[in-house]
């Protein structure tokens, strides 16, 4: 049986990080985000932790709307995987990013603490 725990960890964990996009906290976002964090955007791009604060930084990523529904939270020792499917309405760059977006992120417990940290992460327009 799944750690009930460990999962409101992560769904709560999950609902930080919407705020913290959409809002382009750069502090809640550089302790969410793991040193080694590779995200692969819509566009092909795979970013790093940096690449990814830097559009936020820069205002190049602007987020309007932020919201999330289906999420599957599974825990694998101390890594969990979320698939979610998140409503967005913003831009990055010339891009828009409107629409409904299936994202993947795993999250890695750190040192056995109840702190978690994306570790990796893609989303697709669906």
């Amino acid at each position: 049986m799944k750690d009930s725990k460990e999962i409101l960890e992560i769904v709560v964990s999950e609902e930080v990080l919407l705020v913290a996009i959409k809002e382009s906290d750069l502090e809640r976002l550089d302790h969410l985000l793991h040193e080694d964090l590779l995200f692969t955007n819509p566009m092909g791009q795979t970013l790093t932790k940096q690449m990814d604060l830097e559009g936020y930084r820069s205002g190049e990523m602007k987020v309007s709307h932020i919201g999330s529904q289906d999420q599957q939270i599974n825990i694998i020792g101390d890594v969990a995987v979320v698939a979610v499917t998140i409503a967005l309405e913003g831009t990055f760059g010339k891009h828009d990013l409107d629409g409904k977006y299936r994202y993947t992120r795993v999250w890695k417990n750190i040192s056995g603490t109840s702190s978690w940290q994306v570790i990796a992460g893609s989303c697709v327009l669906i």
